[in-house]
């Protein structure tokens, strides 16, 4: 029988198999409220052992995107518990995934009273589409306070607990692909000489006391964290002690007993290669699961989960395209085209409208 289809266990939870469906922005939450299309779109593709949602905001301040999903008001909780119990039904688990922004947003993708804020007042390179105007420049964001610093850990654990409330199995804090947590662990984006910057440890602690603040909030059993080593998406430049500091990492979120991390391998789509090495690494430090994600097919997935180098893999585009990829994995049936067009277009083009095998 194949390990990729069979029963996983994470932690204390068990997956009908071990195949996740990966977290990808899809632009549909008009409002930034979670909607009917989005029960959908998830509940088409609940055959996965666990569905990580689209990155989520915990606060205004964390809208970068337009129309991108949150997680700071009762109608946003509302509109995520209809989301999380049409998934249930089809028997897959849900875990939300936390997405600050940081520096990577434009006011005009932000309500009014919103600000831009980051370690420090470092703008991106590049540009922003915006609804109201098009392509825009990232503008430099204000370098936050040690009160904001506070605040904002305050809004991810509040963002957790409202998951719980929403009926979701646990949390997912993004840490990769150049948003808020990783702005203050890079070198490039964190040029504070305070507590939380300067060496490897200071620029560390933005994240493990982020971490720590919602293992207490809802405990450690229901929390991963998401990285990309090597990862150089939204102006992260690689530097010469990059897998050092990521195996520290490795080092001090196992000491945090957290259920999972998921590291990001964008190899396949042109990104530098994340060597080997780094994936061994957090494999021999961290003592909780390991998510392997990029540019996996069903046979690669089917013999890195074999071979122990990961316990579950993820996948991004082949579940876009295709509700029912497990099917279709499991049968050998040719796979969809994703519409890269509509990857972050309003309504259900290229949303809902994949189609699915007949009988």
């Amino acid at each position: 029988m194949s390990i990729l289809f069979s029963p996983a266990d994470l932690g204390p939870m068990q997956l009908r198999n071990h195949l996740v469906m990966a977290p990808m922005t899809r632009s549909r939450a008009e409002g930034n409220f979670p909607n009917e299309l989005m029960v959908e779109y998830y509940s088409q593709r609940a055959t996965a052992g666990l569905i990580i949602t689209e990155g989520t905001s915990p606060s205004p301040n964390g809208l970068g995107y337009p129309r991108i999903p949150a997680m700071y008001s009762s109608a946003q909780i509302e509109g995520w518990k209809a989301v999380t119990s049409a998934v249930h039904r089809g028997g897959a688990r849900m875990f939300l995934q936390i997405m600050h922004c940081g520096r990577i947003a434009h006011p005009l993708n932000m309500p009014p009273g919103a600000r831009v804020i980051a370690p420090s007042a470092v703008a991106a390179a590049g540009v922003m589409y915006t609804d109201n105007d098009g392509l825009k420049p990232y503008p430099v964001p204000a370098e936050m306070t040690g009160r904001e610093i506070d605040a904002t850990i305050a809004e991810y654990v509040r963002a957790a607990e409202n998951a719980v409330k929403a009926g979701f199995d646990g949390v997912e804090l993004h840490g990769a692909n150049g948003y808020l947590l990783e702005q203050f662990f890079r070198p490039n984006t964190n040029l504070r000489t305070d507590r939380y910057g300067g060496s490897l440890e200071n620029r560390s602690r933005f994240m493990l006391e982020t971490l720590e603040g919602v293992k207490e909030a809802i405990g450690g059993d229901r929390v991963g964290i998401r990285l990309s080593p090597f990862g150089v998406f939204n102006d992260m430049p690689l530097y010469d002690a990059m897998e050092k500091e990521y195996g520290y990492l490795a080092e001090q979120l196992d000491k945090k007993a957290l259920l999972y991390i998921h590291l990001v391998d964008h190899s396949s789509m042109g990104a530098p290669l994340v060597p080997d090495s780094i994936k061994e690494t957090f494999r021999r430090e961290f003592g909780g699961a390991l998510i392997l994600s990029g540019g996996y097919d069903a046979e690669r997935a089917e013999r890195d989960i074999e071979a122990g180098k990961c316990d579950l893999v993820a996948v991004g585009r082949p579940f876009l395209a295709n509700p029912d990829l497990v099917r279709r994995w499991k049968t050998g049936a040719p796979l969809n085209t994703p519409d890269k067009d509509t990857f972050y277009s309003a309504g259900p083009k290229g949303y809902t409208d994949y189609p699915s095998l007949e009988g």
